[in-house]
């Protein structure tokens, strides 16, 4: 893939990414904002119920005390609430509370332009109230209810003007009562649990009452007033609107219970954003990882291509040499150009059987039985055919094999063909006269092989990469050391399959060390 093309696909994915979780954040946040709104007016409509249920209770209690007063009737008259009077010694005050009522109605008609002779008729009704307070008043508290006929009786049913003139009877004689002998705590959290619960609330509350901005002894504990979590609806509301009283009622867990309500959208919400996340971390490793595997491609075949020309090249100068007559009259020489042939195509063959090899081993085609072998013996056996090489380059192969115990099971082919590419690999990346250690030694239910050279060495980038197939250290275009990157990865296939491991210490410029563990019988 072009360079620029996947750095365009990169940034087009990005954005896309972006503006999904951009898109899904501002909808978990409206969501959040919706059940905000919602929780609010559920609450402001609770607390409205609430004090409407207290303002009524109060009216009825005001009614019962009325009703005490006569058990004969069995409705009050509306001419006799026309006519109210009240009065109320407080000896802790020291003075008398006096309230009187009287209701007028005034009829009046008037003419209509659509009919001749007609009229219209209308009442209206309007109210004289008197209050007297008297001071210094030192006999026992008492209260006196008074009306034209001195009596009222318990009523079945009150009509539309009988529960105004009793509501506004009662919100000024009540007014001057202390808040706490006109309502409880008890009161105000049944209520609130009651209307907060129709309303499917159903997290913690704290509660005061206020007067006026001064607090009252009616609260719950660690009640605490917060713009945020705390709402207001005035109490005791009278005809005018006003209200000396304040009740406040905050959410502690508010937070938590609104992210309960929306939690499930809120978490399949999260779970896509977090798989799309992940598909996007995938989809940008796995077009990393074919880029690398195009350009260990590329290589691969470039090198295939390298090592093959030279074999190719060198027997078909082998057969034009054969063709000539001063050189087939020849038997030594026909014979050392067959043999040159054969040589070479034994390497092209080898490298064939490499990349087979390779190929079954990650296909699990390949047979890899295994057998009761002593290491040392096939240490031994891996030398031999590394000995001429290291030989000819007037290198050397110290031993030291001091593993007490050494028996494996292991498949002697490939055991053996393991560490030959290890050996391999140390006389190919040794610039100079190869100095090659071996090494055995216990631990307790292993024997660690040690092959170390004195090479050119690996970077730690390299050292991560060494055992992956085809990879090979990135050196431009030159090709002094043969290969396609295929020996150190059937190196580590037939350690695993043998339950051992094997990995390198290497410094840049001092050597490498490959240290393979493997499993005694």
């Amino acid at each position: 893939m072009n360079k620029k093309v996947f750095i365009l696909i990169i940034l087009l994915m990005s954005i896309s990414l972006v503006g999904i979780i951009a898109v899904q954040v501002f909808w978990i946040k409206n969501s959040v904002e919706m059940a905000d709104n919602q929780f609010k007016s559920d609450v402001n409509a609770a607390l409205l119920k609430v004090s409407d249920n207290i303002s009524e209770r109060e009216l009825d209690d005001f009614y019962q005390k009325l009703s005490r007063f006569s058990e004969n009737r069995e409705t009050i008259t509306e001419s006799e609430l026309k006519n109210f009077f009240y009065q109320q010694i407080d000896t802790t005050k020291q003075e008398t509370f006096e309230y009187a009522q009287t209701i007028l109605e005034e009829n009046y008609k008037f003419p209509t332009t659509f009919f001749e002779n007609d009229t219209i008729n209308f009442k209206k009704i309007f109210s004289k109230e008197k209050v007297t307070v008297i001071k210094n008043v030192v006999s026992e508290g008492d209260i006196k209810l008074i009306t034209p006929t001195e009596r009222f009786v318990k009523h079945k049913r009150l009509n539309k003007i009988e529960k105004i003139l009793l509501n506004n009877q009662s919100q000024v004689i009540f007014s001057r009562r202390p808040i706490l002998q006109r309502i409880s705590n008890q009161e105000i959290t049944l209520n609130l649990n009651r209307e907060l619960a129709q309303r499917g609330i159903n997290t913690e509350f704290k509660y005061g009452v206020y007067n006026n901005e001064f607090a009252t002894k009616l609260k719950s504990s660690y009640f605490k007033r917060d713009n945020d979590k705390t709402y207001m609806v005035p109490l005791f509301v009278d005809n005018e609107g006003h209200s000396d009283y304040q009740l406040y009622v905050s959410f502690p867990n508010k937070k938590n219970y609104l992210l309960a309500t929306v939690g499930k959208l809120l978490g399949l919400s999260a779970l896509f954003i977090l798989i799309i996340i992940i598909a996007f971390i995938s989809s940008l490793f796995q077009m990393k990882k074919q880029r690398q595997i195009a350009a260990i491609k590329t290589d691969f075949i470039n090198n295939m291509t390298h090592e093959f020309k030279t074999p190719i090249a060198t027997i078909n100068l082998a057969l034009d040499a054969i063709k000539n007559p001063k050189i087939i009259d020849s038997k030594d020489k026909v014979l050392r150009y067959v043999k040159m042939i054969r040589d070479e195509n034994k390497r092209m063959h080898a490298q064939v059987e490499n990349v087979l090899r390779i190929s079954k081993l990650e296909k699990n085609q390949l047979d890899v039985s295994k057998e009761k072998h002593d290491l040392h013996e096939l240490i031994e056996e891996a030398i031999t055919h590394i000995e001429l090489l290291v030989k000819s380059k007037n290198g050397k192969v110290t031993v030291n094999l001091n593993a007490n115990l050494s028996e494996i099971l292991a498949n002697e082919f490939h055991m053996t063909n393991v560490i030959v590419n290890m050996l391999d690999n140390a006389i190919k990346y040794s610039n100079e006269a190869p100095e090659i250690t071996i090494l055995t030694e216990n631990t307790e239910k292993s024997v660690i092989l040690n092959i170390s050279d004195k090479g050119v060495g690996m970077t730690k980038n390299v050292q991560k990469n060494i055992f992956k197939k085809f990879y090979r250290e990135e050196t431009g275009n030159i090709h002094n050391v043969k290969g396609h990157g295929l020996g150190l990865a059937y190196v580590k296939k037939i350690v695993e399959i043998h339950q051992g491991v094997v990995f390198v210490e290497s410094e840049k410029g001092k050597g490498s060390t490959f240290i393979v563990k493997l499993p005694l019988i």
